[in-house]
């Protein structure tokens, strides 16, 4: 069953943030930029960075670029996509491909990776995901990766 993404009172404390998102399926895309964009700005984002790419498949050489060379370091890499499921495994074979690749990187790196490149049965579901106000998983991007930027910088202080 779909939930609701519910309002949190986490806060950015200053800091940036990276999304990188696909210009594929853009009508679905576009609307979970949006909420994450002013998730994170409603939380107190210092900064937050926006990389455009082709596809959800070229999402994961991007955002380890920015793992490794952006200076300065974001506090999480936001990755937002959206693939709906065709009459062929292709679909399946890119949603698998970019889910093992973000793990590495996030791991590789030690950042947070929030994996939003949804695989969906069809437009109902996209819409349902991406459109609506009260399900849009970009808000619930934002929301995981505040939550995990708090966490990081905490294992940092030792807390």
């Amino acid at each position: 069953m779909l939930k609701p993404v519910k309002s949190r009172k986490v806060k950015a404390s200053d800091q940036e943030f990276t999304i990188v998102a696909s210009r594929y399926n853009a009508r679905y895309v576009d609307a979970m930029l949006l909420a994450t964009q002013a998730e994170l700005k409603r939380a107190g984002a210092r900064k937050v960075r926006v990389v455009r790419v082709p596809g959800a498949y070229e999402i994961p050489v991007v955002a380890m670029r920015v793992a490794r060379s952006q200076r300065p370091r974001p506090a999480a890499i936001i990755c937002l996509g959206v693939i709906l499921r065709g009459q062929t495994t292709h679909a399946e074979h890119i949603g698998r491909a970019v889910s093992d690749a973000l793990m590495e990187i996030q791991l590789a790196h030690e950042i947070p990776v929030i994996h939003e490149v949804l695989l969906l049965e069809n437009e109902d579901q996209a819409r349902e995901r991406c459109l609506d106000g009260k399900f849009n998983r970009g808000t619930e991007a934002a929301q995981t990766a505040l939550a995990m930027a708090d966490v990081m910088k905490r294992q940092a202080a030792g807390l």
